[in-house]
């Protein structure tokens, strides 16, 4: 499963993955991730549904950096929620480039790019944490990184082009996604993204980045968490088309990722 995203071309308030930049200082860019302490998933609560505040957005949101190419819509083909998430199949139009590497070392990788912070200067509150890194990179790829997706899908978190283009724009980086280590900070990073574009654009908050499970009531709940992840896939753009009816687009995929986090087939590794 590939990552695309929507262009955000009217947007200059938070891109989207797989907006325009204008001039000023360089954190407008946000800055080069750092590596901190991975976030430890926090304990649920009893379930509360993510508020829709009234409050206007105060923060311009970043939007899609000097890209021509707006992101590719990932294929809605997917396993219904009844199905193991953990029976990952390759596409059958995918391709492998060169040697796998061990799941040891993806796992290395993975926990590293969970505990960077990746908007320094605009939202340094904002953490992400391994277990939703974890299930987004075995449900894309199965941990595999040499595999390479005919629609464009690009090794271990099975990346875009257009939105590895977006978030080396929008953050002033150079991710090559051909490298495993990259591969996996690229889309952490874009998941970091997503996780501002996403709270501030649904729910009007642009503060507190609550990515805790607890914060839904089920996987299907009109959440930050679950909005994420629906973009991961979808494209934010399509998933806040729904804000009316709170209706995920692909609930098959939201729900398989939510399962993921809490048991997943590589947390043997």
């Amino acid at each position: 499963m590939k990552v695309r995203l929507l262009a955000a071309a009217a947007v200059l308030t938070v891109t989207a993955g797989c907006g325009l930049l204008g001039g000023g200082e360089r954190e407008t860019y946000g800055s080069a991730p750092v590596t901190v302490e991975s976030a430890t998933a926090s304990a649920e609560e009893s379930p509360t549904e993510d508020p829709v505040p009234a409050v206007e957005e105060t923060t311009p949101a970043p939007s899609p950096s000097k890209t021509s190419t707006k992101p590719t819509r990932k294929p809605t083909a997917e396993a219904t929620p009844t199905e193991d998430p953990n029976n990952f199949e390759i596409s059958a139009c995918s391709t492998k480039k060169g040697a796998a590497v061990a799941k040891t070392k993806v796992k290395a990788a993975l926990r590293t790019a969970a505990g960077k912070i990746y908007w320094t200067h605009e939202a340094p509150s904002l953490k992400l944490n391994y277990p939703l890194v974890k299930a987004i990179a075995w449900h894309e790829s199965g941990w595999q990184t040499n595999v390479f997706n005919c629609d464009g899908g690009q090794g271990l978190m099975q990346l875009m082009p257009d939105t590895v283009d977006m978030i080396n724009g929008r953050f002033g980086l150079s991710y090559d996604v051909s490298q495993y280590q990259q591969n996996a900070n690229a889309g952490a990073n874009y998941l970091a993204w997503l996780t501002r574009y996403m709270s501030q654009k649904a729910f009007g908050q642009d503060k507190n980045f609550d990515l805790s499970p607890g914060r839904c009531k089920t996987h299907s709940s009109w959440c930050l968490l679950n909005l994420v992840i629906s973009a991961y896939q979808f494209g934010p753009g399509d998933v806040l088309a729904n804000a009316r009816t709170k209706k995920l687009p692909n609930p098959a995929y939201v729900d398989s990722v939510r399962s993921l986090m809490v048991s997943c087939f590589c947390d043997k590794y």
